[in-house]
């Protein structure tokens, strides 16, 4: 039950927050690995990039990847969240009697390499149907995928089985640091408030402010490494299956670092904080939520 609530959850979160999901993956391929100044930028900012997408691609374009990025959001963070889940109830991530920040930092990295590694092929196929746009403000690789379903049976018969975890190198760090800082700060932020008394006992509002306060640190640890994952997610390939642009994580990382400096590995940072940041907050309230309406009519 705990992996079921805490998938639907993160799917109730995904349906608010998947248009942001396209606005920060367009916007963490513009420009990609060339040097500020010398490319057309399509995207100014957040606001911008909404307004461009709906306007040439449509209110649709804004929702593109929204049956991967639910199936995803199911997979990855039903594990994560679940195998979380299951390590803090049983009382794991305690010691002596107070939430430790080493344990639920662990706890929270072994979550999301589980999830990463669960929910790899289909990031990869909403990766690629998101940043799919009009010729006029399209950016990075354009795949020619119909659908979901499409893209994995494409994908699968032109590079295999192993072709649908390619760019999983980048995954496993991106979500295990994504999710250590997630959900420690969460657990942490918690203790914290209910210690405060800000608000009465077992109110939503004490998961909110903990998400509000999880969601800061989780856009500032995650960024480059999200950046990362898309571009090697939406990287052409050869017919061996072989990225034409990077050779893995390592690869990219210091590829984008040298020709785009620092800020390049923080592209979109505010499209990434008004994506994450609200998918954060919602998902760990809806989790926490409907674990305690659970635990009480259980």
């Amino acid at each position: 039950m705990d992996f079921l609530l805490s998938g639907a959850a993160a799917c109730g979160a995904c349906l608010f927050t998947n248009p942001l999901e396209v606005v920060k993956t367009r916007m963490q391929l513009q420009g990609e690995l060339r040097r500020r100044g010398s490319y057309q930028v399509h995207y100014r900012n957040v606001f911008h990039a909404f307004y461009t997408i709906g306007k040439v691609d449509g209110l649709a374009g804004l929702q593109k990847g929204l049956a991967p990025g639910l199936v995803y959001q199911f997979c990855m963070n039903g594990v994560r969240l679940g195998s979380y889940a299951v390590i803090e109830t049983s009382g794991y991530i305690e010691s002596g009697g107070r939430v430790s920040a080493v344990k639920s930092t662990a706890a929270g990295a072994l979550a999301g390499v589980v999830g990463a590694v669960m929910g790899s092929p289909v990031y990869l196929v909403k990766t690629h149907l998101q940043s799919q746009s009009t010729s006029s403000i399209a950016v990075g690789h354009q795949y020619k995928h119909r659908d979901m379903f499409h893209a994995l049976s494409a994908i699968h018969k032109e590079h295999g089985i192993m072709g649908l975890w390619r760019g999983s190198s980048a995954a496993v760090p991106r979500v295990s640091i994504g999710s250590a800082a997630q959900l420690s700060t969460f657990s942490a932020s918690k203790e914290l408030v209910e210690d405060l008394q800000l608000f009465a006992e077992n109110s939503w509002l004490i998961a909110l402010s903990a998400g509000m306060i999880s969601s800061v640190v989780v856009v500032l640890a995650m960024t480059p490494f999200d950046v990362v994952s898309t571009r090697l997610y939406n990287q052409p390939v050869d017919p061996s299956g072989k990225g034409q642009l990077y050779r893995g994580f390592a690869d990219c990382f210091s590829k984008a670092l040298k020709k785009e400096g620092v800020a390049g590995l923080y592209k979109g940072i505010g499209a990434s904080y008004f994506r994450l940041g609200p998918h954060t907050i919602l998902s760990l309230l809806f989790w926490n939520e409907l674990r305690r309406f659970y635990q009480n009519h259980s």
